[in-house]
């Protein structure tokens, strides 16, 4: 497949075209024709209900969309398994809800799946957990049970969890909404890491903040369309869509 442009230059690692998905009789995406390039970080915002999480999840499978195509690092999302398995493989997602197994501890929740895909030796997979650990900034927690943990490190342990498989591409479902005011700079500050990495990452978020300080693009959701894409600078400054302006008015 030919590579694809985006308007900044850089190679596309995600494309849709006409993209639709629907829940029974209810329309929940109509139409997404969008593509992401390598190393950009996307802000995805909108209302409850305007399809945003629908739509990351779309782009590793978790929700299957029923027309359109969907592009991602080469391959299409199609019902071959095999395809799935592969884009699963280099796209990290991070839940609202921290998903970590209970009964294992950091180390055995960050290292089950290097080895079990990825075939990693166990030596390796624990050199790797370590590394990442440190990056996220609690080291010292990789013994412990994710109850004995506060809700920012287990999502930040859920980050790392993720980049342990080397994903080329990190999806973020609203990772900060089910945390205390404090524990969110946390998380968000390892996510600026991340971006600064070169790392492709969409983000579905409403903390505005991290939008217009690390964001390249912004894309605002509703009623399952994309109403506005731009730069934070130009989403913030001067958005075109009068639904971008009252949603905008409300949050900030």
């Amino acid at each position: 497949m030919e590579a694809q442009e985006t308007n900044n230059g850089s190679e596309d690692i995600i494309i849709c075209r006409d993209v639709h998905k629907w829940y029974g009789s209810f329309h929940a995406l109509r139409g997404i024709t969008t593509s992401i390039g390598k190393a950009q970080v996307v802000v995805v915002f909108g209302p409850s209900g305007s399809g945003k999480s629908t739509f990351i999840r779309t782009i590793n499978r978790l929700e299957e969309h029923q027309r359109g195509q969907i592009i991602v690092d080469g391959i299409e999302l199609t019902n071959d398994v095999r395809n799935i398995d592969a884009i699963r493989r280099d796209v990290g997602m991070v839940f609202q809800s921290f998903n970590l197994f209970p009964h294992l501890t950091v180390m055995d929740n960050i290292i089950l799946a290097p080895m079990k895909v990825r075939k990693m030796p166990r030596d390796e997979a624990r050199q790797v957990a370590l590394d990442l650990l440190d990056r996220v900034g609690i080291t010292e927690q990789s013994e412990k049970y994710p109850t004995q943990l506060s809700g920012g490190q287990q999502q930040r342990v859920a980050i790392a969890r993720a980049l342990a498989m080397q994903p080329n591409i990190m999806l973020f479902d609203e990772p900060t909404s089910a945390l205390d005011p404090e524990m969110i700079k946390e998380v968000l500050e390892v996510m600026k890491e991340l971006a600064s990495s070169g790392m492709t990452m969409v983000v579905v978020s409403h903390e505005m903040g991290f939008a217009r300080e690390v964001a390249d693009r912004m894309m605002m959701f509703d009623q399952g369309s994309i109403v506005e894409d731009g730069s934070p600078e130009q989403i913030f400054e001067n958005p075109q869509s009068d639904r971008t302006k009252l949603f905008l008015s409300q949050i900030l």
